[in-house]
């Protein structure tokens, strides 16, 4: 017989070993996907890891499309170590950069120690403000977050395109050109967030912010009596209740940060990078989504996941490298279906220890009779 009993102790080395052989695990599996699709496994994956870390370039690339995982992972993380399973990063980080779009572009003739803390806090308070939409049903009405939450990734997404393709908002491009092609309008230059020159490499504005939330988030959780009385929520609700916290309070806390997090996320996006307000780019890269895969592997903790969101950001940006007629992108996509999957069956085996045992045959015997 095979069963699983939950730990009373977890032991601190599994707290390493076990995402290190998820990644092992997961890259093992990868390659066996490779040889059956008639690719190379070791040349394939020494190709991604050169694409994703092996020059400056590589490295740089590898950094933008890692800063919008930071914030995702981070949404992620912050919400799933409560027990509460915000799957609306996606659609926060679409409000998130609505609102950045908005500061930038009303506060962009200013200087940028004006517009860039506008900027990050528009995206912030956009993003809380949909995130507390399934929180506030969530703590009054006992509604499934999951639901809510991924379902409002489809609002963000409408409302997204809706200011730029189907009407004339504030947002929208209103030159000749804008109004035949639609799109955003080009944000003023106070309003570009600056970057860091470590060497040859440029650390985004964005990503050094996403450090320190980083930081923040660690702090909040391991040395405060939030961060306490969130911890028992999320493994006790019943024992939280007893001794008098108050739940309905740190869920809506809980879910506000989330969300926030993503929505300087969507901010991010807007001065970092795109320097627009871009719907179809923003809808496209999915990042939300696997902010998820990001949360997962890194078990919900701040740091490791400015680690994992490097990491995967420079597998997305060696698949966009590689992406022609002989590998197709969708490979890479399996890739990180088989991480996230590894990574959560390595969580079931840090909470839980099989145990195999042999049952004698009269013993079967007996209780069969």
């Amino acid at each position: 017989m095979i069963r699983f009993e939950r730990r009373l102790e977890q032991p601190r080395w599994l707290n390493v070993a076990v995402p290190v052989g998820s990644i092992v695990v997961a890259f093992l599996l990868s390659a066996i996907v490779l040889a059956i699709t008639g690719h190379a496994p070791v040349h394939t994956l020494r190709r991604l890891l050169t694409a994703a870390f092996a020059g400056r370039t590589q490295l740089n690339n590898t950094l933008v499309t890692g800063t919008p995982l930071l914030f995702t992972g981070l949404c992620a993380a912050v919400a799933f170590r409560m027990g509460l399973f915000n799957i609306g990063g996606e659609g926060q980080l679409y409000a998130g950069a609505i609102g950045g779009a908005a500061a930038g572009l009303l506060l962009g003739n200013h200087t940028g120690w004006l517009s860039v803390p506008a900027m990050i806090v528009a995206g912030g308070a956009f993003g809380a403000a949909l995130a507390l939409v399934p929180g506030v049903l969530k703590a009054f009405f006992s509604t499934n977050e999951i639901i809510t939450s991924l379902m409002l990734n489809y609002v963000a997404a409408l409302v997204l395109d809706y200011v730029i393709f189907d009407s004339q908002s504030y947002w929208r491009d209103t030159s000749p050109t804008g109004k035949v092609f639609p799109q955003g309008k080009i944000l003023p230059g106070p309003a570009s967030w600056p970057a860091a020159h470590l060497g040859g490499l440029v650390l985004p504005f964005g990503l050094l912010l996403g450090i320190v939330l980083a930081g923040f988030l660690w702090v909040l959780y391991e040395r405060t009596r939030f961060g306490f009385e969130v911890q028992v929520i999320g493994d006790s609700p019943r024992a939280a209740r007893y001794a008098g916290m108050r739940t309905r309070r740190k869920i809506l806390a809980v879910m506000a940060i989330s969300g926030a997090i993503a929505g300087i996320g969507g901010a991010s996006q807007d001065g970092d990078f795109r320097h627009v307000l871009d719907p179809r780019g923003l809808t496209a890269a999915g990042f939300g989504y696997a902010g998820i895969v990001v949360a997962a592997l890194a078990r919900y903790n701040p740091f490791a996941v400015c680690l994992i969101a490097v990491l995967l950001g420079g597998l997305q940006n060696a698949g966009y490298t590689l992406q022609g007629a002989d590998f197709p992108s969708g490979l890479v996509g399996v890739m990180q279906g088989l991480i996230l999957f590894c990574a959560l069956g390595g969580e079931l085996l840090v909470r839980y220890r099989v145990r195999v045992s042999r049952r004698s045959v009269r013993g079967a015997t007996e209780a069969s009779a």
